[in-house]
């Protein structure tokens, strides 16, 4: 698709590469990064294995809650994968330049998985209510079908919705400038490098696009846990009340990461930033930490999960 975009619209590219600069700011000892980002990198990819390992292994754990992890996991590590090789290549190498093709293409893939991850957390939230405030309709609602369908609407809103956004990206005139100060090709880096005159619709169509997807599940996810805490404070047991709320603690961890972190980086993108590493290091820090933080989460929060890792590595379950 990328490279017949570059084809068609060949006669408006006039640069053929961009140059990724890294840290803005810090060019001269950006490098020293390069170890704390491959051991978060490294950290991504083996927890998350090991979390599919351990739900694959556990009969136990074969339930939708678990299910909805482990797609959790595979879209945390293609995230991790979308961009970290580039940026270690970029401070280990000095490999800055990348095809516009690979740009536009690296550019749908974090949009992609960063809306996935989004819509999962609204499907775990919505099997967190289901759990709690329909006990007993539990087993009829959240069945195997429904998570498979969970997960290809998912799947295919998330894969069409974010089409237009590199499409956007390569029609636009790229006349001479073509160093991004960033290690990824983030949207706005992108794009402030074309010397178009109207970029109104895209840039309104990109501004639906985050609110209806991100502000939509962020809804989606605030109404199911309001419901599910009236349905708590219901019940007259204190001791039942904070045992149905414990399983939602993990889930409301990694949420509140999660959206507190793109706020954050919509508001320093939108600000006149005098320090231009701070959103970037940001950006960087949301693709890569959310994917080693959410396997740890639920690993130390979930009794079953932890038994799990236990039998993984042949040690003896002493959880009480």
């Amino acid at each position: 698709m990328f490279q017949n975009l570059r084809v068609s619209n060949s006669s408006k590219f006039q640069v053929s590469e961009f140059i990724l600069m890294g840290f803005p700011g810090i060019h001269s000892w950006q490098h020293w990064l390069s170890l704390p980002l491959a051991l978060l990198y490294l950290l991504a990819l083996s927890a998350n294995i090991l979390i599919l390992t351990i739900i694959n292994k556990e009969a136990a754990l074969h339930q939708p809650m678990y299910h909805f992890l482990g797609i959790l996991a595979v879209v945390d590590m293609g995230l991790a994968t979308t961009i970290m090789p580039k940026i270690l290549a970029i401070l280990w190498f000095n490999a800055k330049t990348i095809s516009l093709p690979e740009c536009f293409a690296q550019m749908y893939a974090i949009h992609c998985f960063v809306a996935m991850e989004s819509g999962i957390f609204v499907c775990m939230a919505i099997d967190r209510y289901v759990a709690i405030c329909l006990p007993l309709r539990y087993p009829s609602i959240i069945t195997e079908s429904f998570v498979i369908k969970a997960n290809v609407l998912m799947a295919l809103r998330n894969s069409v919705t974010t089409i237009p956004i590199p499409v956007f990206a390569a029609q636009r005139k790229y006349c001479s400038r073509n160093q991004i100060e960033h290690c990824l090709c983030s949207n706005l880096g992108v794009t402030s490098l074309s010397c178009d005159d109207d970029r109104t619709v895209k840039s309104i169509y990109q501004l639906l696009l985050a609110w209806t997807l991100m502000g939509g599940d962020l809804g989606l996810i605030i109404l199911s846990y309001a419901l599910i805490l009236r349905s708590v404070l219901k019940l007259n047991s204190v001791e039942a009340a904070f045992k149905a709320l414990s399983t939602c603690t993990s889930h409301l961890i990694l949420i509140f990461f999660f959206y507190t972190v793109i706020i954050v980086i919509s508001i320093t993108h939108s600000a006149t930033m005098t320090v231009p590493l701070v959103p970037v290091l940001l950006n960087v820090l949301h693709n890569v930490i959310p994917p080693a933080l959410n396997p740890m989460v639920y690993a130390l929060k979930n009794k079953e999960l932890r038994q799990g890792l236990y039998k993984v590595l042949r040690l003896e379950f002493k959880d009480n």
